[in-house]
């Protein structure tokens, strides 16, 4: 059925507003040349945006040329505040923005160890780190919240499922600021948001299928199919550190030792690295197997052997991936991927040739542990904006 007149303003309005995100502050004549839209439409757009608060004048164009110079309309950046949170095992990463995203304030708290807090002080330390940072931002009031947390996301609800072996603050953490904040609070797996983050603006863009793998101080992979975030039908997609491996005992359900994580986790790269003679002292809250595959490289032969051998164990991971899904391309991430780089990448991707007939490319990723909080971001900036702007 042909659309009414206001569904077809609304549709143009949001089409402009994606215009002045992706593009910058544009003119009333950029915006028709953009959207196709006759002059008449795009005035009063323009006024419908500027009554909205949505778009103002932020400056003028066409100094260089006679007559009267066009104006420049962009976003209302503080229309809106956002902030993401990155939510570890012993600390917490926070940032807060405007709603294009311009950060504004930003902090990190070590917090919850297990020689640390309890629960309840945990949580209260992570929500007062959110509190100062706002205000250190100079923001009213939060519009959204994204946070990424290690464990699985219940489909059903949205909610962080209670996990063995994580910290127990962590879902009540998500709980108390739902309660406390008059925002709008969105908790997704760690994981899946590096990989949101690795396409919308690292590795995997331009991709609708890919495989991230996650590679911190765990394991983990996030599958995209056909443009899908795929979650499976508990939350637990991805949950490739319980994965068997050959030549290895059986993992149990509350111990992945013995899986594939027992091969790919931080603690076993360090371990398969001093059995290579490379050691590196880790920068301050990356796992330390960043820093020996980062140095690996200039190890000579020793790190040459480590690197091989690292390359098969992940290489083992990414081979069983690719049998059930065929994703086409693996990325690297996390600090590890990110520190091993396309030489890493380069090497499974040969070991990976030799234990699969599918074709599948290998990239390192380029946002490192930082996908995590801009996977939040991103959360958080989407809701934002499809509120705001009619979505």
């Amino acid at each position: 059925m042909p659309a009414s007149s206001i569904t077809a303003r609304a549709v143009n309005d949001r089409i402009a507003l994606d215009l002045l995100q992706g593009e910058g502050p544009l003119t009333a004549g950029q915006l028709k040349t953009l959207t196709g839209l006759s002059r008449p439409s795009v005035a009063d757009l323009v006024e419908r945006l500027q009554t909205a608060g949505l778009i103002s004048v932020v400056g003028e164009a066409g100094a260089e040329r006679r007559g009267p110079n066009a104006r420049v309309y962009g976003i209302v950046a503080d229309r809106a505040h956002l902030a993401a949170l990155d939510v570890r095992t012993g600390s917490v990463a926070v940032v807060v923005t405007d709603l294009l995203g311009a950060v504004l304030a930003e902090a990190t708290l070590p917090i919850g160890d297990g020689a640390g807090p309890g629960p309840a002080d945990a949580v209260e330390e992570a929500a007062a780190l959110l509190e100062r940072t706002v205000r250190q931002a100079g923001a009213a009031r939060l519009h959204s919240v994204g946070i990424g947390a290690p464990g699985l996301i219940d489909p059903a609800t949205g909610e962080l499922r209670n996990s063995s072996g994580l910290p127990a603050w962590h879902r009540s953490l998500v709980g108390a600021l739902q309660e406390r904040l008059p925002a709008t609070v969105l908790v997704e797996n760690e994981t899946n948001l590096a990989a949101l983050a690795e396409q919308r603006t690292g590795a995997a863009r331009g991709l609708d299928t890919f495989v991230l793998l996650w590679l911190g101080h765990g394991v983990g992979a996030a599958l995209v199919l056909e443009g899908k975030l795929r979650r499976g039908a508990s939350g637990g997609a991805g949950e490739i550190g319980f994965l068997p491996v050959p030549g290895r005992g059986l993992p149990s359900a509350t111990d992945c030792g013995e899986g594939f994580h027992g091969l790919a986790g931080s603690a076993a790269i360090c371990a398969l690295a001093d059995r290579h003679a490379v050691t590196a002292v880790p920068e301050v809250r990356e796992p330390p197997a960043a820093a020996v595959v980062r140095a690996a490289p200039s190890a000579g032969r020793r790190g040459e052997d480590f690197l091989e051998a690292l390359a098969g164990h992940i290489a083992l991971g990414a081979a069983a991936v690719a049998a059930v899904v065929d994703p086409g391309c693996v990325v690297l991430g996390g600090e590890i991927g990110h520190a091993g780089g396309a030489d890493l990448a380069a090497r499974v991707e040969r070991r990976l040739a030799a234990l699969s007939p599918l074709r599948t490319e290998v990239r390192a990723g380029t946002l490192g542990g930082a996908a995590v909080l801009h996977g939040a971001l991103l959360t958080a900036r989407d809701a934002a904006q499809d509120d705001l702007f009619g979505g």
